[in-house]
């Protein structure tokens, strides 16, 4: 296939350059469903043949299998593509078949534990490497910490340990040229908040809560990020399937109010000619502090799919409408003002 010419937008203040359009791994580790492995290892030789040069992969994925079928790809090809991993998690073997698989449908053998120290974001890296059989990563993110995974009270051992040291690690790697850049991979905009307080970041992963349908994390978080010189790389674009024709949101079954305003944005679409799932792809970008859109396709004919949504030329009326409408939060940047 013929790569394409996609805008590339920079980390943060780092020196890394990614396309706006990246490749999500945590789909191609079978989660609610099987994917082969021949057929997650061709999903990413097709985002890289497209002209994709973002992936990223965590080691909850698959419970290891993500960082393994991503790294066969990335040490078979070559390629200069930016990587990105995550720590907090460390896997350890599964003792009499107790597994707790999650879910996930054919996970490695492992289980996972806990763990945001100075000694576990080292460990964590290093255990990364050998899964990816790569001798480095670009990016490392801290993993699914906050209330949303822990609870209140689950998290604030946890937060500590990042505070007293998981922090000083990541520093020590990024400083040291170890990688390029650091953040945090989360499903919640607040705890975001937090990790301002205890330093400098580079780049979040943010799932869900940029998109379309919701724009909750646009002030305080996102005009953090603008003041603080940090990117956000919006995961979970199509909000788990509701902006795509399923009917999941937030990895549930979508609510009424949420299906009824997929069904006011869809008609905005429609008067322009436009698939609800091209105006989902292509919103957060509009937003200056995005870098990068990170959906999850689980084959190369799902990344297909994804690659003509991104094809789609949006006029500028139609976010113009969707925020005359109040379909768009209040100050929520798109071309030519704000909503």
């Amino acid at each position: 296939m013929t790569a394409r010419t996609f805008e590339k937008r920079r980390v943060g203040q780092t020196a890394l350059e990614v396309t706006t359009l990246g490749l999500g791994g945590a789909s191609l580790a079978g989660i609610f469903s099987a994917v082969p492995a021949d057929q997650a290892r061709a999903t990413v030789h097709h985002a890289l043949d497209a002209g994709i040069n973002y992936v990223d992969t965590a080691p909850q994925y698959g419970l290891g299998r993500s960082e393994h079928l991503v790294g066969d790809v990335l040490r078979e090809r070559r390629i200069d593509a930016v990587l990105s991993t995550k720590v907090g998690r460390l896997l350890a073997p599964v003792v009499d078949g107790q597994q707790d698989k999650g879910a996930w449908v054919d996970p490695l053998p492992f289980n996972q534990v806990y763990d945001y120290s100075y000694d576990g974001v080292m460990r964590s890296f290093e255990d990364s490497l050998q899964r990816l059989g790569l001798a480095s990563v670009d990016i490392v993110y801290v993993h699914d910490i906050g209330v949303a995974t822990h609870g209140v009270e689950g998290n604030r051992p946890l937060w500590k340990q990042l505070e007293t040291g998981g922090y000083k690690a990541l520093r020590e790697l990024r400083d040291g040229g170890v990688i390029k850049a650091i953040g945090l991979g989360v499903n919640e905009w607040e705890v975001l908040m937090d990790a301002f307080a205890l330093g400098d970041w580079d780049v979040f992963l943010l799932a869900g809560r940029y998109t379309l349908l919701e724009q909750t994390s646009l002030d305080p978080f996102m005009t953090t990020c603008i003041k603080r010189g940090a990117s956000v790389v919006v995961g979970g674009p199509f909000n788990s399937g509701i902006l795509v024709g399923g009917d999941k949101f937030n990895y549930a079954k979508a609510p009424e109010a949420i299906v009824a305003k997929v069904k006011a944005i869809d008609a905005v679409c429609q008067e322009f000619g436009v698939p609800l799932p091209a105006a989902a792809l292509q919103f957060p970008l509009t937003h200056p502090a995005v870098c990068n859109v990170l959906p999850g396709p689980r084959s190369p004919a799902e990344l297909d799919g994804i690659l003509d949504w991104w094809d789609v030329s949006i006029p500028g009326e139609l976010w113009t409408t969707l925020a005359a409408k109040g379909l768009l939060a209040p100050g929520t940047p798109i071309p030519g003002g704000t909503a």
